[in-house]
């Protein structure tokens, strides 16, 4: 027998029933993550049911120095959940009980494999809010989102992933378990652990268990779609709102023209609230506790906007369903996107203050190499993070775009990744955001922790 074969064999005896899948008993959906690139069937799927199956599974592997993919809703778009050849897939699909929500400490404990959305359901139901949200709700996994340290929709006022875990429980290379399930905001008793498993990608260890944060659940919502004629136009609404606002911004999302009309005329149910067309449009949200009051704060920091030019017109949401519609406009990427493939996504972040000059650039740089690439931007500008879909509609043109933007991103020291992780998809663009310096500490980490390289091989670090 092969080694792989051994270690197969030796968890076939450890784990019962169906916790383990191999052959023609693994599904499609073990393959492939969504990005759908590279699909590869892995040598076995294990599907631990607690946190001592878990150490079990990799105590095991690690003997037998059997690599191992971590595995959770698989809603990634980097290509790290995919298995490579030669892998075992670990699912924390059945690591999926919420334990408990502490009304005391405002807190939510659950296990990895819980999806986000339930567990938002579970602090709703308490009567709080847990404020980490993004379309993958319905199926990503809490681990997976912390191990991403995932942003979504509400990273301005709320901050990452990192942001909301206060406790953490993963599992090293060996089998060893690090249990930190702590639920207080102040905890300076030497090394934060935990920030060695967060937004390192199942690479240093799997995340089992964690405590989330929450807060009160809110009672007002304002929000209004804007029209604005340039980027620094929009940056100065930004600050306006900010300054008078203050940390009632829930969401700060910037649309280019190409991508707002490219929506608009695509989706059938959807209609611009505007008689013209504009070159920015931007989405404001509030969050706040008194409707009344907020709504004519609202209504008053936005005409004193249109005031000052920084907004060229403006609808405010009347009903939940204007609402809707407006986010239906901003969420419209994943049904264009649809009639685009094969199309490069590049989500990167920067300085506001270079976001301009970037764009101005990539898309110069496009009209010289490619002048029939379309180019579809919006993003999370609040907090520095932009939105990039390219397509030229021709599978051969996707690295020189990648090549493109990713080198532009260097030269205005922004981020590769700004919430999506880097996987196998980005790793060999990771030096244009990491010193050669850093690139070499993480090696240190991952060599210290997991000295068989067993845990995610070939992600997140270049060779």
């Amino acid at each position: 027998m092969s080694i792989s074969a051994d270690s197969i064999a030796v968890l076939r005896q450890q784990l019962t029933g169906d916790s383990i899948l191999t052959g023609s008993e693994i599904s499609e959906r073990y393959s492939v993550d969504f990005t759908g690139e590279n699909s590869q069937v892995p040598l076995a799927v294990v599907r631990p049911k607690s946190t001592e199956e878990v150490a079990l599974v990799l105590k095991t592997c690690s003997e037998f120095v059997q690599p191992v993919v971590v595995q959770g809703g698989l809603t990634g778009l980097a290509g790290g959940a995919t298995p490579r050849p030669g892998e075992i897939a670990m699912s924390l699909e059945r690591l999926s009980e919420i334990e408990e929500v502490d009304t005391d400490s405002m807190t939510v404990t659950s296990m990895a494999g819980a999806p986000l959305q339930a567990i938002q359901e579970a602090a709703e139901n308490a009567g709080f809010l847990l404020p980490l949200d993004f379309g993958a709700r319905g199926s990503c996994h809490i681990g997976g989102a912390i191990a991403t340290n995932a942003g979504g929709n509400q990273v301005i006022r709320f901050g990452m992933t990192r942001n909301l875990v206060l406790g953490l429980e993963a599992v090293l290379a060996d089998g060893t378990v690090i249990s930190s399930m702590n639920k207080m905001l102040k905890n300076n008793a030497g090394y934060d652990l935990k920030q060695l498993f967060i937004g390192t990608e199942g690479t240093l260890g799997v995340i089992t268990r964690a405590v989330l944060r929450l807060f009160p659940r809110l009672s007002s919502r304002c929000t209004a779609l804007c029209a604005v004629e340039s980027f620094s136009q929009s940056v100065k609404l930004l600050r306006e709102t900010q300054i008078k606002l203050g940390s009632s911004i829930s969401a700060y999302e910037v649309m280019w023209s190409p991508y707002f009309d490219r929506v608009i005329g695509h989706i059938e149910t959807l209609r611009s609230p505007f008689e013209k067309t504009f070159p920015l449009y931007v989405l404001i949200e509030t969050e706040g506790s008194e409707q009344n009051m907020d709504s004519q704060q609202f209504e008053e920091v936005l005409g004193s906007a249109l005031a000052k030019n920084f907004i060229e017109d403006a609808v405010i949401a009347q009903s939940e369903k204007d609402r809707e519609t407006f986010w239906a406009i901003r969420d419209g990427v994943s049904e264009i996107t649809k009639a685009l493939i094969p199309y490069a996504s590049l989500d990167v972040s920067m300085d506001i203050a270079e976001m301009s000059g970037f764009l101005e650039e990539f898309d110069a740089a496009l009209s010289s190499n490619l002048p029939d690439a379309l180019n579809l931007v919006f993003g999370h500008v609040g907090d520095n993070n932009l939105h990039l879909f390219v397509t030229t509609r021709r599978q051969k043109d996707i690295k020189k775009i990648l090549d493109i933007g990713y080198g532009l991103t260097g030269t205005h020291r922004g981020s590769i990744s700004a919430e999506h992780g880097i996987g196998v998809l980005k790793r060999d663009y990771l030096h244009h955001s990491r010193t050669a310096e850093e690139i070499e500490l993480m090696r240190r980490l991952k060599k210290a922790l997991d000295p068989k390289g067993i845990l995610n091989p070939g992600r997140v670090i270049p060779d």
